[in-house]
């Protein structure tokens, strides 16, 4: 099997890979609590497992290396339910800021910022914003499981999309980590209502709420819908959209420039 791991790769091997073009998966996640029943580890070992896939997905069209996953990101959401670390705004931007200027400083041109964690969205976005006037790198930010669509939510049965903890969550963990899932008690513990008007106000606005404002015990969604299968077919779905979106020319192309020669008689060159 080709490797893709950043971490497992050798100075020179990955010095190659940027003489080859390659791009450079930097998966972004978190380390917070997922109910009783999943691993605080569950959105960075579900983004490192789709990364990776993705990145053998792609490699035949074009190099892929994945870097380590950062894990974590902003989850101040999360904290009343203990188990959760998270960093403030200024200190996840300044190491997304200084993780993708170390990797252009080793020759690599395109970075695609993969997210697994849904409070790390708007921030992301952002911060590609402010760095990719400048940057010496083609930057794309993407969150796996809003990339796949409904590749990826067909699989669910309760739910129309991925929610925290859920079928979705629980069914990929017993794919990549089944011995840390526990479904002693999956049965008593579904909120499938959950997630529901959780950071809205009105018709269409926004105000931040904590997790508990939601959820008696930190999940949502129904995880007794969960399996292997739906899990495997789920990873399978963000590793195919991801992969696709890699080796698309159109991802990593140059912005255009259609202005004009000039306009009001003063050029703009």
């Amino acid at each position: 099997m080709i490797e893709v791991d950043w971490a497992r790769l050798k100075a020179h091997e990955l010095r190659k890979l940027a003489n080859e073009d390659a791009i450079v998966i930097l998966p972004i996640a978190s380390i917070e609590q997922h109910g009783p029943h999943l691993p605080v580890m569950t959105d960075t070992r579900l983004g490192q497992e789709v990364a990776h896939r993705a990145a053998r997905k792609a490699y035949a069209k074009r190099p892929v290396v994945v870097a380590p996953t950062v894990w974590s990101g902003l989850s101040e959401h999360h904290m009343p339910f203990g188990g959760t670390l998270t960093l403030s705004h200024d200190t996840f931007r300044r190491v997304l800021r200084d993780l993708i200027e170390a990797i252009t400083r080793q020759g690599f041109k395109d970075i695609l910022i993969s997210n697994a964690h849904g409070g790390n969205i708007i921030a992301m976005q952002q911060i590609l914003d402010e760095l990719s006037p400048t940057s010496k790198a083609t930057l794309v930010a993407t969150t796996y499981v809003m990339e796949a669509g409904e590749d990826l939510s067909q699989h669910l049965e309760d739910q129309l999309g991925v929610m925290h903890a859920g079928e979705a969550e629980t069914s990929m963990m017993l794919v990549c980590e089944p011995d840390l899932v526990d479904l002693s008690n999956v049965d008593k513990i579904a909120n499938p209502e959950g997630g529901k008007d959780f950071l809205s106000a009105g018709r269409n606005s926004y105000r931040w709420r904590p997790f508990a404002h939601m959820t008696e015990n930190g999940l949502a969604g129904n995880p007794a819908r969960s399996n292997a299968e739906k899990g495997e077919n789920m990873l399978e779905a963000g590793a195919e959209a991801l992969a696709k979106l890699m080796v698309d020319p159109e991802t990593w192309a140059a912005p255009k420039d259609l202005r004009l020669a000039e306009t009001g008689g003063v050029p703009f060159r």
